[in-house]
C-alpha cells in the first residue's frame, strides 16, 4: 500500500506535457468523427445533404444535455476513473461502426453506433475538463488553454485531414481503373443528341473487370434546344438511372409515400412557405443558371463483366478539367452489381446556354470499394483508442481534489439540484447563456456544409476533390495555420487577460469566414489557393476559440466547477446542434454562394453579446506572488 501511494505522488508530479497534449487529442476525436468524420462517410456511401446535415446535427444532442449527468460524474467516482474508461467504450463504439458497414441498413445501424460514441465521448469531456481544471492551478490553465486548444482541433484536423485521407487513399486503390471522356462543345449544328441504348455492347467477356464509357469522345453542338425538350432527357436519364438501380435510394425516397400522408403543420404552414420564399429570391445559381436551355449529349456507362456475389461497384463521375460552361447534370454517382452490370447507366452533360463558340472539358469516371476503405479506417481508430485507453491508465497523474466525495453520493439528489441552482444564480447568467449560443451561430452552419461543399461537383458550385485531396488540404497547411492560431491565442491571453484580447479574437474567427465565399464564386483549380483559403479560416478559428472556451472556463469558476462547465459546454453544444439541423436544407435551396453569404451575416449577433458579457479583467493573467 504504501509503495502504491509513492507511486501515485510520483506520478502527480509528472510535467502537464505529459498528459495535457494527449488527453485532449482524445477527446478531440471521438467528437470529430461523430460530428465532422461521419459528415463525409455518409456523403462518400451517396447519402443526400439534406439527410445528412439533419441526422449529424441530432447527434449534437449528448453535448446538449450532458448537464443532466454532469452532477454524476462530478459526484461518483473520480475524473480519471470515467476519462479511462470512457475511452475503452469509445473504441468499442467505433469497432461497431466498422463492423456495420458493409450490411444493407448500414445507415440506420451505423447512426445507432455513432449515438453510443456521442455519448461516451459527452461524458468523457465533462471528466476531462473537470480533471483540467482541479489538476493545474488558474494560470497554469490559462497557459495551458493553448496547447489544449491546439491539441483538440489537432484532433479534429486529423479527423478532417489524416484518417480522411487514408479512407482515400483504401477508396482510390481498391477499385477500377480510371475512366477519361472528352466532351466537345461545337458550333457544328448538324449534331444531335438522342438516347439509344443499343449503342452499348452489353455481351460479357473475359477481360478484366473494368469500367466501359461510351462514346469515348462527346460532341454536343451548342445550338439551343427548348427548355422542354431538354429537360425530358434530362428527366429520362434520372428516372431510368432509379430504375435500374444504378442510383441508391436514400431515406426521403423510401419513406416518401409516408410524408406525403402525413405532412405535419410545421412543413405546410412554415417550411413550405420559406422555401417557396427562398427559392424566389434567392434561387440556387447552379440550379438557375446553369444551361436551363443549352444542348445536351449522353454518356453511356456499364462494366465489362459481372462483379462477385453481394459486391457493389460505385461509379463517380465529374469533370476533371477544362471549361466550366460544359457541366455534368445527371449520372454524377452510379452503382453496378450482379444483377445491374450490363444495363447502361445515363450521364447527361450539358452546354451553358451563353456557351457559343468551340470548347472542351475532360471528364473523369472513377470507383473504389468504398465501404471496405471506410471499414479499415474505423477499424484503424477504434485500435487508437485502446492505445489512448491504456496509456492514459498509468500516465494520467491523480490530483488530490480528484476524489470520490461518499458522503455527498447520499445526498445526490440535493447536490445535483443544488448545482444547477447555484450556475443559474450567476451574475447576468441569461446574457452568458445566450453568447454561448449565439457566438458561433455562423460558424455551427458552417462546419457542416464545409465538407460537402468541397466534395461535391463543381456543377453544384462545390469544388470536386476527392476524398483524398479533402484530408490534404485540411491535414496540412490547414493544421499548421490552426496550432499557430491556438497557441498564440493562448499565450496572449495568458499575458494580457481575456477581457484584453476578446474582441480581437472574435474578430479572428469570424472574419476568415469570408473565404468560403470567394471559393464558392470563383471555384479555383489551384489547391494552393484552396489550401490557402482554408488555412486563413482555421488560423482564425484556432486563435478567436481561445477566447470561448476561455469564457466558458471563467464562468465556471467555483465549487462546481465541473459540472457548471459541463453545463456551459451544453449551451455550447445547443448552439452548434440547432443552427446544424437547418443548414443542409438551406443549403440545397439556395446554394453554397448564397449560404456562405448568410454565414457572414450570421456572425455578427455573436459580436454584439460581447459587449454585454461580465469579463474579469483580471482572469488569465499571471498573478504576481508579493516579496
Amino acid at each position: 500500500m504504501p509503495d502504491n501511494s509513492k507511486k501515485r505522488k510520483e506520478i502527480s508530479k509528472r510535467s502537464p506535457w505529459w498528459w495535457v497534449p494527449s488527453l485532449y487529442y482524445a477527446e478531440g476525436i471521438p467528437y470529430v468523427v461523430v460530428m465532422l468524420v461521419s459528415v463525409v462517410f455518409y456523403k462518400r456511401m451517396g447519402i443526400s445533404n439534406t439527410e445528412i446535415a439533419f441526422y449529424t446535427s441530432w447527434l449534437y444532442l449528448p453535448w446538449v444535455i450532458k448537464p443532466l449527468w454532469s452532477p454524476l460524474v462530478d459526484i461518483l467516482k473520480t475524473k480519471r476513473f470515467w476519462i479511462v474508461i470512457m475511452q475503452l467504450l469509445i473504441g468499442a463504439g467505433l469497432g461497431g461502426v466498422a463492423l456495420t458497414i458493409p450490411l444493407p441498413n448500414f445507415f440506420k445501424i451505423t447512426l445507432g453506433f455513432f449515438w453510443l460514441l456521442a455519448f461516451s465521448s459527452a461524458t468523457h469531456d465533462i471528466a476531462a475538463d473537470g480533471f483540467y481544471m482541479l489538476g493545474l492551478t488558474q494560470h497554469k490553465q490559462a497557459w495551458f488553454v493553448g496547447i489544449r486548444s491546439t491539441f483538440y482541433r489537432f484532433a479534429m484536423i486529423t479527423g478532417q485531414g489524416l484518417l480522411i485521407m487514408f479512407a482515400g487513399y483504401f477508396e482510390s486503390h481498391t477499385g477500377l481503373d480510371d475512366v477519361d471522356t472528352k466532351v466537345i462543345a461545337s458550333t457544328n449544328t448538324h449534331v444531335e443528341s438522342t438516347i439509344n441504348m443499343d449503342s452499348m455492347n452489353v455481351s460479357e467477356n473475359n477481360e478484366n473487370l473494368r469500367i466501359i464509357c461510351k462514346p469515348e469522345v462527346l460532341e454536343i453542338s451548342t445550338v439551343l434546344r427548348s427548355k422542354t425538350e431538354i429537360d425530358s432527357i434530362i428527366q429520362y436519364a434520372r428516372d431510368w438511372n432509379i430504375a435500374q438501380d444504378h442510383v441508391e435510394k436514400n431515406i426521403e425516397t423510401e419513406e416518401m409515400d409516408v410524408q406525403v400522408k402525413s405532412i405535419s403543420w410545421w412543413e405546410k404552414y412554415v417550411a413550405e412557405n420559406i422555401n417557396a420564399l427562398l427559392t424566389k429570391y434567392f434561387q440556387d445559381k447552379c440550379k438557375g443558371e446553369y444551361g436551363v436551355s443549352g444542348n445536351v449529349g449522353i454518356f453511356y456507362f456499364q462494366l465489362s463483366a459481372s462483379p462477385d456475389t453481394g459486391e457493389e461497384v460505385v461509379v463517380n463521375f465529374s469533370r476533371k478539367e477544362g471549361d466550366k460552361s460544359i457541366s455534368l447534370v445527371e449520372g454524377n454517382r452510379i452503382v453496378f452489381d450482379e444483377q445491374t452490370w450490363n444495363i447502361p447507366a445515363l450521364a447527361v452533360i450539358q452546354l451553358d446556354s451563353q456557351l457559343k463558340t468551340s470548347s472542351n472539358a475532360i471528364f473523369r469516371a472513377t470507383s473504389g470499394n468504398i465501404p471496405l476503405a471506410w471499414l479499415i479506417t474505423f477499424t484503424t481508430i477504434a485500435i487508437l483508442f485502446i492505445i489512448f485507453f491504456i496509456y492514459h491508465k498509468f500516465i494520467l497523474p491523480y490530483p488530490l481534489q480528484d476524489s470520490q466525495r461518499k458522503a455527498e453520493s447520499t445526498q445526490f439528489l440535493k447536490n445535483f439540484i443544488n448545482t444547477f441552482i447555484q450556475f443559474f444564480k450567476k451574475e447576468k447568467i441569461g446574457v452568458i447563456i445566450a453568447f454561448i449560443l449565439i457566438y458561433r451561430f455562423g460558424e455551427a452552419q458552417l462546419v457542416k456544409i464545409a465538407p460537402l461543399f468541397m466534395l461535391d461537383a463543381t456543377e453544384v458550385c462545390g469544388l470536386a476533390l476527392t476524398t483524398g485531396q479533402y484530408g490534404f488540404v485540411y491535414g496540412t497547411f490547414g493544421m499548421i495555420m490552426l496550432t499557430l492560431g491556438g497557441i498564440l491565442g493562448g499565450f496572449l491571453a495568458a499575458k494580457h487577460g481575456l477581457k484584453f484580447w476578446i474582441w480581437w479574437m472574435a474578430l479572428a474567427m469570424k472574419l476568415p469566414d469570408i473565404v468560403y465565399v470567394y471559393l464558392s464564386y470563383n471555384l479555383p483549380d489551384s489547391y494552393l489557393i484552396i489550401s490557402t483559403c482554408v488555412g486563413i479560416e482555421q488560423f482564425g478559428y484556432g486563435f478567436g476559440f481561445t477566447a470561448y472556451m476561455l469564457f466558458m472556463i471563467s464562468v465556471a469558476e467555483g465549487e462546481h466547477k465541473t459540472a457548471h462547465y459541463a453545463i456551459c459546454t451544453g449551451f455550447m453544444a445547443l448552439g452548434m446542434m440547432i443552427p446544424g439541423m437547418f443548414s443542409g436544407w438551406l443549403q440545397e435551396i439556395v446554394g453554397y454562394q448564397h449560404f456562405f453569404i448568410w454565414v457572414l451575416l450570421a456572425t455578427i449577433p455573436g459580436f454584439i453579446l460581447i459587449k454585454f458579457i461580465p469579463i474579469d479583467p483580471k482572469f488569465g493573467k499571471k498573478i504576481e506572488k508579493k516579496k
